[in-house]
Parts: structure tokens; sequence; C-alpha cells
């Protein structure tokens, strides 16, 4: 098979004519940068799931924030529809006045 006629730059980024670019060969930018942190174990923006906690006082939900306090929902009960909403300061763990589980707000820097 011939390869057609193209700059030499052209090949080395978008591969062999007729292939499919995978997710990798694609992303630019913010999308590439949160793909390679990824990749490490990161996070930078804070767009995975929280790792769940126990909830009690030795192992509190630890709640990200960058101000001293910070509105937290807690749903409680796996079936339940109601969130208790409540202010979680800055210090010591905190439970929700519902159910008791507990809470700790912790600092998060932003990765800009």
């Amino acid at each position: 098979m011939r390869w057609p006629r193209c700059a030499p730059w052209r090949l080395e980024v978008l591969g062999p004519p007729g292939g499919v670019p995978t997710d990798d060969d694609q992303a630019t930018g913010l999308e590439r940068e949160v793909m390679m942190a990824a990749r490490k174990g990161l996070d930078p923006y804070n767009m995975l799931a929280p790792k769940p906690a126990s909830g009690t006082k030795e192992d509190p939900n630890l709640v990200p924030s960058i101000s001293n306090k910070r509105i937290v929902g807690c749903i409680c009960e796996e079936d339940n529809s109601a969130i208790i909403w409540f202010w979680l300061h800055k210090g010591e763990t905190q439970r929700c006045p519902n159910c008791g589980t507990h809470y700790k707000l912790v600092p998060h820097q932003l990765a800009h």
C-alpha cells in the first residue's frame, strides 16, 4: 500500500490514513490534562466521587472547601428521598442533625 503524499508531521500527529484515532490522540487542553491526571490517580478538578468513609467521629466524611464553611446535604438512609441540609464549619467534626453521620471540612486548593 502506498501512502498518499502529505506533510511528514501529519503522519506523526494523525497516524496512518483510515485509522480511528483514540481518545488520547484527540484530547487537547483541559480534557487532556484531566485524562493525564486520572492516569496518575489524581483528581485536580474534583470531578470524581469522593472516597467513602464510615462517617464515625474517628473516620468522618471529608468535605473539601475553599472557604471556612460549606453547605452539606445528607441523605441519611439509602431509600430516603429527603435531603437534610446543614452548614459545615471549619474545625471539629460535625454531625448530621438527623442521622448522626460525622463530617469534617478540609481545605481544598483550586487547580488553577
